[in-house]
């Protein structure tokens, strides 16, 4: 294959393919919608299990901020625990289907992704390659992406975890006789930003490796352990990619928070329910250009993975031409005779015939 520019190659990859970035949008949003449902119909049961007397009724209705504070008070009282539970059964029931979406999701995409660059290369590229047949390789195939992403959803438990350790670590220097919430914040932050760069690169790592489990049949680890290769042997073009996109994510988060503003601008002449519809217009906007680019992202590394393995172009040298255009005629090495030669039956080359 010749050198391209993988960054360059997955921008052409999501702008000439539109249905790559199309289906990635559509299984991520079809999960967000359907969690989006179950977390408010979970919410709502659980809303309407909470008691609420009449006296609770006239202090919220009193619009007394101590008042109103005793009620609510008085109607979370003792639910704590149903709360849990709910959290805790919400968490498992997304955290599957996010992970059944998910490796569904990448495995289609993926193999378009690959299907896109293996007619590139210059040898022949593997039948099963370009048509995408169900057999047992698939299934295993399954297996670790669904496998990746429980430990990414593990990851993401682990992260929330760590940022409430950092929350309590950074609350021992607070004290009632010398409160210093400034100091408080001060210690939290870099705790937060380490664990948060924890995630990124831990996760970072799990997305790349899905690259693997769809082109090698990798299982999981072998799938991790060979990303962890394709950086170590490909750190500069892996870096560029991830550059140019963040940049341009980063960029397009920018702009979607200044044309935000616009609608936000209107609270107080416009309906509420245009403006909010304003702001979650511009939200899914957003939303689609960071699934857009992190398509793209990824077609870049797999681009990246393609042109690492694929043979060298073959060198062809082709015979000088003297300058009327030509090919330049260069006789044989002479050698001298032998009597063996004059001898034997091999006959001599018109060259030497002539010179003799």
């Amino acid at each position: 294959m010749t050198p391209h520019s993988p960054t360059l190659e997955g921008f052409r990859a999501v702008f000439r393919e539109p249905a790559l970035p199309l289906g990635e949008i559509a299984w991520r949003w079809s999960f967000g919608a359907a969690a989006s449902l179950l977390l408010g119909l979970s919410l709502l049961e659980y809303l309407d299990t909470l008691p609420l007397s009449v006296g609770d009724l006239l202090l919220l209705r009193s619009r007394q901020p101590l008042l109103v504070s005793q009620a609510i008070t008085h109607i979370f009282h003792g639910s704590a625990f149903r709360f849990v539970m709910a959290t805790i059964v919400l968490f498992f029931t997304l955290a599957l289907g996010w992970t059944v979406a998910a490796s569904l999701g990448r495995a289609a995409t993926l193999k378009a992704l690959l299907d896109w660059f293996a007619p590139r290369s210059d040898d022949v590229p593997d039948a099963s390659r370009l048509r995408f047949v169900w057999t047992g390789k698939q299934h295993s195939s399954m297996r670790s992406l669904m496998a990746l992403n429980l430990l990414r959803v593990a990851l993401i438990l682990a992260t929330s975890l760590g940022v409430v350790a950092a929350a309590i670590l950074a609350g021992f220097a607070f004290s009632d006789a010398d409160p210093q919430p400034g100091l408080v914040f001060l210690l939290f932050v870099p705790l937060f930003v380490l664990v948060w760069l924890m995630w990124s690169v831990l996760n970072w790592f799990l997305s790349l490796a899905s690259v693997f489990v769809m082109r090698d049949k990798q299982d999981t680890f072998g799938a991790i352990a060979a990303a962890v290769v394709l950086c170590r042997e490909h750190l500069g073009p892996v870096v560029a990619v991830g550059f140019w996109f963040s940049l341009a994510h980063i960029l397009a988060f920018i702009a979607a928070t200044t044309v935000v503003a616009f609608p936000m601008a209107f609270v107080g002449i416009l309906p509420i329910g245009v403006v909010l519809g304003g702001v979650l217009l511009v939200a899914l906007l957003y939303f689609a250009v960071a699934d857009f680019l992190y398509l793209g992202r990824l077609a870049g590394y797999v681009c990246i993975v393609e042109q690492r393995d694929s043979p060298p172009e073959r060198e062809v040298t082709v015979p000088p031409t003297s300058p009327e255009g030509t090919q330049s005629f260069h006789p044989p090495a002479l050698r001298p005779q032998a009597d063996d030669d004059i001898m034997s039956d091999i006959p001599l080359s018109p060259t030497a015939e002539a010179l003799s």
